[in-house]
């Protein structure tokens, strides 16, 4: 691949990644209760990653690098996924309950 069609798609991969977790960002900030911006930090912030890792990854000077970068996404989905379950099952402990909109009480 050219290096000016690697750097594009890098660039735009990158973009990409950096929206997603502008995103969770302002999920965790704007979202009511703890279980509404944990569904936020996971899924945004993963899509995130992922894209910022994939722009990495095309840039990555050998294969072996590149797979390295990739290894790291279904890592880190996984753990997220077990540190978001295990806050959200002990703030239900803690009594914590979702929120919802007054005209849903």
């Amino acid at each position: 691949m050219p290096d000016s069609a690697r750097e594009f798609f890098s660039a735009v991969f990158l973009v990409i990644g950096a929206f997603f977790y502008l995103a969770g960002t302002v999920g965790l900030l704007r979202f009511p209760d703890v279980y509404t911006r944990l569904h936020a930090l996971t899924k945004a912030d993963n899509l995130g990653l992922g894209f910022l890792v994939l722009g990495l990854a095309v840039q990555a000077e050998s294969l072996a690098a590149a797979l390295k970068l990739l290894l790291i996404w279904p890592l880190t989905l996984a753990a997220s996924a077990t540190v978001g379950y295990l806050i959200a099952r002990r703030a239900r402990a803690l009594g914590i309950s979702p929120w919802l909109r007054p005209e849903d009480r």
